[in-house]
């Protein structure tokens, strides 16, 4: 089958579903049409990849790879590990690379036998929507599991690195530091799978759900499953240990004030790119976090505050409702360390 490369040149007010790293590689005004024939499909994380096989005008073989999502998101949109096989002929709608490399971001698929795969993308509206999910059920407390509905968001394109862009103000060091990073190489932090620690588990909420387990009148424990991030929030009346101990999720303290939970969390590892930009995270990093239930029980209020003065010239400080959501799946995320890389260039890293 010969490739037809379709261009829409657009200003397209459109916010695809973010990935573990930035779109600064795409042309997202933009958007291709990629016909061939699939040659393989890859059901990982943090990114579904399959390629396709085309034909150039001098009649070369040219192999495009297609990024999707991750498999817990592509799996709400009603993707199954089956949905392709290698030989089936398809019709790519995409965001191309730039630079002209056979690589694009997902779109829109519609197979040669008509079927047209599910896509979250809304042609109407111009944004990329998941399913919300339903209210099925109240409850009495904060334990449990938590997702947003994406519609009642403000629509950041690039949702978190969207959001931090429009809310955090940066300082000379932070703006120093945006400008010299580099995602194509080992500073990115998650070219290594190594995650985001909060507050990105509370902004993902509208891809991935927030579990709350209160282990014990000591420990309440919060998850989430994008790249399988977990703090313990210790409820005993300790303070933050000294300085000198870091870690990757930071060390979290909890109290209650009324029916409000609050989490407060310091002595995070110094990470490169917590915010998905480029925009360093360190010693001096401070969230609080406030988690109260609705009246009725179906949802939560979150809101968090932000502040690193290394960076930030002042905090950063957000909210939204949480529905409450016991049937969603929090199976592992499990990150591939050639799926993570598979964006790069270069191609993946063994």
């Amino acid at each position: 089958m010969r490739s037809i490369m379709v261009f829409v040149g657009a200003s397209l007010l459109i916010s695809p579903v973010s990935g573990h790293h930035s779109d600064a590689g795409l042309n997202l005004d933009t958007v291709v049409t990629v016909e061939g024939t699939v040659t393989g499909f890859s059901w990982r994380n943090p990114h579904v990849y399959f390629a396709v096989e085309t034909m150039d005008e001098q009649g070369d073989q040219v192999e495009w790879t297609v990024q999707m999502a991750s498999v817990a998101t592509v799996s709400r949109m009603g993707w199954t590990r089956d949905s392709l096989a290698v030989g089936d002929r398809v019709s790519v709608g995409a965001y191309p690379a730039r630079g002209g490399r056979p690589y694009v971001k997902f779109l829109s698929i519609e197979r040669q036998d008509g079927i047209t795969l599910p896509t979250s993308f809304d042609s109407d509206t111009g944004e990329v929507r998941l399913a919300a999910p339903e209210v099925t059920v109240s409850t009495s407390t904060l334990e449990g599991r938590w997702m947003a509905d994406a519609a009642t968001l403000v629509n950041y394109p690039g949702r978190l690195d969207g959001l931090t862009r429009a809310l955090l103000k940066l300082n000379e060091e932070g703006r120093a530091a945006q400008a010299t990073y580099d995602e194509n190489s080992d500073e990115n932090p998650e070219l290594s799978c190594i995650g985001r620690p909060t507050p990105s588990m509370i902004i993902y909420t509208d891809l991935y759900p927030l579990e709350i387990e209160f282990r014990d009148e000591e420990i309440i424990l919060i998850r989430s499953q994008f790249f399988d991030e977990e703090r313990a929030v210790h409820m005993d009346g300790r303070e933050h240990p000294d300085g000198s101990a870091r870690f990757h999720e930071g060390h979290s303290i909890g109290w209650w004030e009324g029916d409000t939970l609050v989490v407060d969390t310091k002595n995070f590892a110094d990470h490169r790119s917590p915010y998905q930009n480029g925009i360093p995270s360190g010693s001096q990093k401070h969230v609080v976090e406030r988690y109260t239930l609705t009246e009725d029980g179906t949802q939560m209020v979150v809101e968090f505050m932000l502040e690193d003065p290394e960076y930030i010239l002042e905090p950063m400080t957000h909210s939204r409702e949480l529905i409450y959501a016991p049937q969603a799946d929090m199976s592992q995320f499990n990150c591939d360390l050639e799926s993570t890389r598979r964006f790069l260039p270069q191609g993946p890293v063994p």
